[in-house]
């Protein structure tokens, strides 16, 4: 186990108060992780059911990918926490960067004695999964990146704050009132920091350098994104285990806007399924592929074909 982090011990303890109505099906529960206590949602553990891990995005907690995590509760053991500095759980004594928040995300698994899970991220979840996989490279099955945001594409930070604002017209209504509360509590100063950690941190390299089972989902209205066909041709620039998919009408924050869509990729991708569009979302939107890693199973095999 690796030593942690320096200022990791909390700062304060904030009251270990469940809300007051469940925002899921899922049980809301607390633990503590080197002394800072973290929030959690978790659905009942199968003896037979693989382990996967939603990570939540930039400033917000877990809540807004409950949609998605939901419809996947009862395949997979599913555990949805809020990191560190995050949400309800507590905060360090010093801000985590994305190395620090990986090492958080480990160290909660330890806390549930789960060695090994598949990781499925939003916006800043996705850099920290990637560390987490460049960390701890037996821990991760699989990696869900889903609107991969926080590389060169946004910066400087004025440019973020206006792709985010035009992405704020284009999300569902109900996702504000989710995430307006979490951006209060997260704050302006953390804001600022953590948008710095995210700019030093090498996303794209970590990303094309996993040697795992690699889902990128995308929307094609994501203006934290460059085109799908951009990130078809980074995606394509060396040999990987990585497949993108589009979901059509889909924004940013799509566990949260499209979580049938999602959730049905993600179950193809579990079963190494060529992905398909889902019968039962018709009208709605659209997911295909755009890019199949070289190193990813091809799509005509038999399985699922």
């Amino acid at each position: 186990m690796t030593a942690d982090p320096p200022g990791f011990p909390a700062r304060r303890r904030r009251a270990r108060r469940l809300p007051r109505r469940a925002a899921s099906a899922l049980a809301e529960r607390w633990t503590s992780v080197d002394g800072v206590d973290v929030f959690y949602r978790e659905s009942p553990a199968r003896p037979d059911a693989a382990t996967m891990m939603h990570v939540h995005g930039f400033g917000l907690s877990g809540r807004y990918l409950l949609p998605t995590a939901e419809r996947l509760r009862d395949e997979f053991h599913t555990l949805v926490p809020d990191l560190p500095g995050f949400g309800r759980s507590g905060r360090p004594t010093d801000p985590l960067d994305v190395p620090d928040l990986a090492h958080a995300a480990a160290r909660f698994l330890d806390d549930r004695d789960i060695t090994s899970a598949t990781l499925v991220g939003n916006s800043m979840g996705c850099p920290v999964i990637c560390e987490f996989a460049h960390r701890y490279p037996g821990r991760v099955d699989r990696a869900v990146l889903v609107s991969p945001a926080g590389g060169a594409y946004n910066q400087p930070f004025r440019r973020a704050v206006r792709q985010l604002a035009l992405d704020g017209t284009r999300e569902p209504v109900g996702l504000m009132r989710v995430a307006a509360p979490d951006y209060l509590r997260f704050g302006v100063p953390s804001t600022v920091r953590m948008f710095r950690a995210l700019t030093r941190y090498p996303s794209l390299d970590r990303l094309l350098a996993l040697r795992i089972p690699t889902l990128v989902v995308i929307g094609d209205r994501d203006p934290l994104m460059p085109s799908p066909a951009r990130v078809a041709e980074v995606a394509g620039s060396t040999d990987n285990h990585v497949l993108v998919v589009i979901i059509e009408g889909a924004a940013h924050a799509i566990n949260f806007s499209n979580p049938g869509e999602l959730a049905h990729v993600i179950r193809q991708f579990m079963a190494d399924q060529p992905i398909v569009d889902d019968p039962d979302e018709p009208g709605r939107s659209r997911a295909y592929e755009i890019h199949r890693g070289a190193l990813h199973p091809p799509r005509d095999f038999s399985a699922g074909a």
